[in-house]
């Protein structure tokens, strides 16, 4: 601001004094004056006359007559805009301020005075030729990536087309509307997704001086990916469930995975952040996470752990299925034993008939005669077998074996012969 009324200065003291050397009418501008939209501006001026005393002073804009108006200011209107501010007096400094609003138009400004004399009137025609310049703003990614992403180099500058090659101007730095940093430029060596955000600069001395909103957006790789479970993790069986996994990344998630870690297999082929059961069974129970993936990497959440509770009557249920198919496979085997057994007793039975026989015989003598018998006296052999049964048998097993023996036995009536009756 100092730098601005210096030069002012030292302007209208020229112009005043190439005025007061000639002694003419003459009007002195500042060519060219360039301003920032949204910050003031002052068009530097004087003017000159031969003489007399000056009556009423007027700024007009090339879009209007600047002889006869109308005119943005007239000292003889009683209705001035607040926008434009004479700055000047009534004898030589005719300059103007320009203040921030909608009216700012750029185009050539003029100057025009009347004194009392009957020939004074004078507009200086020159005029001044006002531009109206928006700070320019420059986004340098030093790493040679097209999109920011976290970890690159990046720079950022604000410039004010009215300082050209002299970069005069101060400025200051907004994120999201909250004062950042003052100089011209910003550079982060190492971009963080917490960098992400609108910037705009200003300048310094007139911070309605907006630049255009600079959008910081860093992409980066999922991050904090996690499991949330609804609506517990300690459930009962048949009931509902839901598994959401959520990450934060960008661009955001393209693809989701489930993983059970006691499987180490996909879970669900379907790329959906909700992993839902609708009736739960005993079999999915164990642990699980999810994987969350975007175009720069992917990130796996912390396992969560779910645990099936099987309550009373379906308890019941399982172990009487379990009892009954245990009951259908004893049947089974027993009747397939009996079979088996059936089809070998008729050959162990004839074996073991023959190994516990024994066979004997003996001659009957024939007593019809007194005394001993004689040698040459016919005799008759009898024939028997006795069953020894070697395997010691129950009383239950004794039993029915003597009752199948009474049923079987045969009886025979041994007769001597040579014997009277």
């Amino acid at each position: 601001m100092y730098t601005e009324h210096r030069d002012l200065t030292w302007i209208l003291s020229l112009l005043l004094l190439s005025g007061v050397l000639c002694n003419e009418w003459k009007v002195e501008y500042q060519p060219n004056v360039c301003a920032v939209k949204g910050s003031s501006v002052v068009i530097p001026c004087s003017f000159d006359y031969p003489g007399g005393i000056v009556q009423q002073v007027m700024w007009g804009h090339e879009s209007k007559d600047i002889f006869d108006g109308p005119f943005i200011f007239d000292s003889a209107s009683n209705n001035q805009p607040s926008v434009y501010q004479y700055i000047g007096d009534q004898s030589h400094n005719c300059s103007l301020k320009i203040n921030p609003g909608k009216h700012n138009i750029t185009g050539k400004y003029t100057f025009r005075f009347i004194t009392k004399s009957p020939t004074g009137k004078w507009t200086g025609q020159e005029g001044s030729i006002l531009k109206i310049v928006d700070l320019k703003t420059s986004v340098t990614n030093t790493s040679g990536h097209g999109a920011i992403k976290e970890g690159d180099s990046v720079n950022v500058t604000c410039r004010n087309g009215c300082d050209g090659a002299d970069a005069s101007s101060a400025f200051i730095w907004f994120k999201n509307g909250e004062l950042i940093h003052e100089g011209p430029s910003l550079y982060w060596r190492n971009m963080s997704p917490s960098n992400s955000g609108n910037y705009t600069c200003s300048l310094k001395a007139h911070r309605g001086t907006t630049s255009g909103v600079v959008n910081i957006n860093v992409e980066h790789g999922p991050k904090n990916t996690s499991v949330s479970v609804r609506p517990s993790t300690e459930v009962d069986v048949g009931s509902s469930l839901t598994l959401t996994c959520s990450s934060r990344a960008n661009p955001p998630v393209e693809k989701y995975s489930w993983f059970k870690v006691d499987d180490g297999d996909i879970v669900s082929g379907e790329n959906k952040s909700e992993l839902h059961f609708s009736e739960v069974s005993l079999a999915a129970g164990g642990q699980y996470l999810c994987r969350a993936t975007n175009r720069h990497g992917s990130q796996n959440s912390t396992m969560v752990t779910l645990k099936v509770k099987a309550h009373f009557p379906y308890i019941i249920v399982i172990a009487t299925a379990a009892a009954a198919l245990l009951i259908v496979a004893a049947i089974v085997i027993a009747l397939r034993r009996c079979k088996e057994k059936r089809a070998r007793e008729p050959e162990a039975d004839h074996e073991e008939d023959q190994q516990n026989t024994l066979y004997l015989n003996w001659p009957i003598p024939d007593n019809s005669a007194e005394g001993y018998p004689c040698v040459g006296d016919k005799t008759e052999t009898l024939y028997t077998t006795i069953d020894f049964n070697l395997k010691r048998k129950s009383n239950t097993q004794q039993q029915t074996d003597s009752h199948s023996n009474d049923e079987g036995a045969i009886y025979s009536l041994l007769q001597f012969p040579g014997r009277n009756s």
